[in-house]
């Protein structure tokens, strides 16, 4: 499976966080090693994995125009899947509020677009 590059604002804004080969792959390809660093606790490592996460549903939503949404899908696991272990959560514990939260507010079977926002109404009256 090729890399293919979407040349997306959001994938070319740095510092960011890379799959743990990916600079020994660009050293391969170019010849230069690019600058990395490691995470330094936890806290910097969940916030680059949820920038990740924007980052990669902005390659999902483009994943049409390169035929490529089943791998933008497992990027986006190979994340989910990281957030999971760093905050020591199991699948099926999200698998559980999932259900919980399809049961309470529906799935997307129904394919419903919301043409506008309510307004609250004014308090007081």
């Amino acid at each position: 499976m090729e890399f293919i590059h979407t040349d997306h604002p959001i994938e070319n804004e740095y510092p960011k966080l890379v799959r743990d080969n990916i600079p020994a792959i660009i050293e391969a390809h170019t010849g230069a090693a690019p600058e990395t660093r490691i995470a330094a606790d936890d806290a910097e490592f969940e916030r680059f994995l949820l920038k990740k996460v924007v980052e990669e549903a902005t390659e999902l939503q483009h994943s049409a125009e390169q035929d490529n949404l089943e791998e933008e899908i497992a990027d986006l696991n190979e994340i989910i899947a990281s957030l999971l272990k760093l905050r020591d959560r199991k699948e099926d514990e999200i698998a559980a509020i999932q259900m919980e939260k399809r049961e309470k507010n529906g799935g997307f079977d129904k394919r419903i677009i919301m043409l506008s926002k309510i307004a609250k109404p004014e308090s007081g009256k």
